[in-house]
């Protein structure tokens, strides 16, 4: 007797993800580090020297965390209220933080007390940074104004009041001092100089401000506001260069690569965005498991750190040679010396005879029932819900075998209200794939001789067989209106073709006669 063989289940080509270059760098990630902060996490910034500290804001902390730490290396705690947008100092000595209480307060990071305190401000203040002579401090708050501080003297030097609502983000300029960006709740980002008594440039975003970028030549600006980054081009006074609309919900934070050419962006809808600067099209996506508030990007990209609304701070280390060898040597056990000598890697010589042993296999349930003739059953095992769903492949590929060995109507007849339904639900579900068409409709026909006598006995059935009719319908018509206009396009291409006209030897043009040969066609009179 033969032995049984199990149903050939047709794999079909998926389309997958496309692996670029990008998806390699991006995903070159490790499983992220959760730590539990005390509140949500409204700002992450890292430290430009090195071993590059991160200073987390959240609640009414200030932590700053090492490179590889999952334990604050050094707190700030002296904080009466909320503390906002903690920002290390170009040579990472000195820490900025504003404060909901409206005070403003500069730490040294190997101390504890704060060193200077500026007040001023009469609501809270989000944004704080420090210019690029390190001597003084941009401020901005909940009062619509933005100052700018001296450090040594711990004075106020200007203030701008040309804001008409919250100040929330903003930026100082690397390269000259006297620049700083600020965003606002009003949709506006404003440029100004502080040798000017008003701003220089005002770009109107059309949303509430969330966050700014500057990119490191400075002739480029990024802002994010609602679901939107924009991207503006400063030397050609605010000029906006390009529109972003990937997010489903705002945009809280944005992030700059490395090298420049990677744009970061963090939102509300739990994702963030990578772009390509050349083109600005998202060239990778990173899921977390709530709403992001905050982001930053090591140096070197070397970690991506986010904070999210549910006071979970998440941290990613690139992989590096070590740990990818690492992984290799822990997969690839060390062979023993026997298999050396003559296991896996023996070669048989040519006049060897190669014993196998017998391979079990081993049968899903619905080759049982086949291999048992229970062909109703066999059917049963294929519309469980997982396979229905999920694997709708080998429900077809059952019916196709039912179908090869003749047993199908006997498999879809004597089935109940509940059992018959199912099926249709299936049928209808998967009948206009163009994978399982074939089938399914000689599925459908069977179905329909053998029950045809019970119409009209169950509501359920009936309303089924309606959206079964009503499906070939639109399916009929879809394909008409595909086959008219493959029509067209046929004869679309058919004219713009060039016509090749083909050389006859012997032949005249004019009157298809051999040259030389007389013309027996009667002359034609003219009318005058």
């Amino acid at each position: 007797m033969a032995s049984f063989k199990p149903t050939k289940i047709q794999v079909y080509p998926k389309l997958g993800e496309k692996v670029t270059q990008d998806t390699l760098y991006w995903k070159n990630y490790k499983a992220p580090v959760q730590i539990k902060e005390f509140g949500a996490v409204t700002s992450i910034d890292f430290s430009p020297v090195t071993p590059h500290n991160f200073a987390v804001t959240a609640f009414t902390r200030i932590h700053i965390y090492g490179p590889f730490s999952q334990e604050p290396v050094k707190s700030f705690t002296r904080f009466k209220d909320t503390a906002y947008c903690g920002r290390f100092r170009s040579d990472g000595q000195l820490l900025v933080a504003g404060c909901e209480d409206s005070v403003v307060r500069l730490f040294d990071v190997s101390g504890k007390v704060a060193l200077r305190l500026f007040k001023g401000h009469t609501k809270a203040v989000h944004l704080t940074d420090f210019t690029s002579d390190r001597y003084q401090i941009l401020t901005g708050s909940d009062d619509y104004t933005c100052r700018l501080w001296d450090i040594p003297n711990a004075t106020e030097l200007t203030t701008y009041t040309e804001h008409a609502d919250y100040i929330r983000c903003g930026v100082t300029s690397k390269l000259n001092r006297d620049l700083f960006i600020t965003g606002s709740y009003d949709h506006t980002v404003k440029l100004f100089d502080a040798r000017v008594e008003k701003s220089v440039i005002t770009m109107d975003h059309g949303q509430p401000v969330e966050s700014v970028l500057l990119y490191p030549s400075e002739g480029l600006l990024v802002s994010a506001g609602g679901r939107h980054v924009k991207v503006w081009d400063l030397l050609k006074g605010g000029q906006p260069l390009v529109s972003l609309k990937n997010h489903h919900k705002t945009v809280t934070s944005l992030a700059l690569s490395s090298n420049g050419q990677r744009l970061l962006s963090a939102s509300l809808d739990r994702h963030v965005k990578v772009y390509n600067t050349t083109n600005y099209k998202v060239v990778h996506n990173f899921d977390y498991a709530a709403s992001i508030l905050s982001l930053g990007l090591a140096p070197d990209d070397a970690s991506i750190v986010v904070g999210m609304t549910n006071s979970i701070l998440s941290i990613k280390h690139r992989k590096n040679q070590e740990d990818s060898k690492e992984v290799a040597g822990q997969q690839r056990r060390r062979p023993s010396y026997r298999v050396f000598v003559k296991g896996k890697n023996y070669v048989p010589k040519q006049d060897d005879y190669l014993v196998s042993k017998p391979v079990k296999e081993h049968l899903a349930k619905y080759d049982k029932q086949l291999q048992r003739f229970n062909v109703s059953k066999a059917l049963d095992t294929a519309l469980g819900t997982y396979i229905r769903f999920r694997k709708p492949e080998i429900t077809v590929a059952v019916i196709k075998e039912l179908d090869r060995r003749g047993t199908l109507k006997n498999a879809l007849a004597g089935r109940d209200e509940r059992g018959l339904s199912q099926l249709l639900n299936f049928i209808i579900g998967n009948l206009v794939d163009a994978r399982f068409t074939p089938v399914l409709v000689t599925a459908a026909e069977m179905i329909l001789d053998i029950y045809q006598s019970v119409i009209g006995q169950s509501p359920v059935v009936d309303r089924q067989l309606l959206r079964l009719q009503d499906l070939v319908k639109r399916e009929i018509e879809f394909q008409k209106d595909l086959l008219e206009v493959l029509g067209m396009l046929d004869t679309m291409f058919a004219s713009s073709l060039p016509r090749k006209e083909v050389p006859c030897s012997g032949i005249g043009r004019s009157n298809g006669l051999t040259q030389g040969e007389p013309s027996t066609s009667k002359p034609q009179l003219q009318v005058t």
